[in-house]
């Protein structure tokens, strides 16, 4: 019984416009809504997906890029209202489900091949 309240909760969270379709390794912008009193402007964060955890509507992805050369990662809700849209720039070739490797990596060595 408790199951199916679970289930219902998350199908009314989930994004009604559909997920975008991306994978670890692509190379993505992600335009966030920012409020600011009561204003509200959207903000491009770019980098590189490293991960995707979770399922349903607790689904999240994290983006990697470098800023001043130092690394930033944030994690991201998939079905946020907060997640404007996902715009996928490159898709990236990997073999490798979480690619956490990246973080001790610089320069040409943190390149991702590009999926032909």
């Amino acid at each position: 019984m408790s199951a199916n309240i679970l289930e219902k909760i998350d199908k009314e969270n989930l994004r009604k416009e559909g997920v975008p379709e991306f994978s670890i390794g692509d190379a993505v912008d992600v335009h966030v809504k920012i409020r600011e009193g009561d204003k509200e402007r959207i903000q491009v964060f770019s980098g590189t997906v490293i991960a995707r955890d979770g399922a349903g509507a607790t689904e999240t992805f994290t983006v990697r890029r470098i800023s001043y050369g130092e690394g930033v990662e944030r994690v991201f809700p998939l079905h946020s209202p907060a997640v404007a849209k996902v715009k996928v720039e490159r898709r990236g070739k990997t073999r490798r489900a979480k690619l956490y490797y990246l973080r001790e990596r610089s320069g040409k060595t943190a390149r991702i091949k590009e999926k032909r």
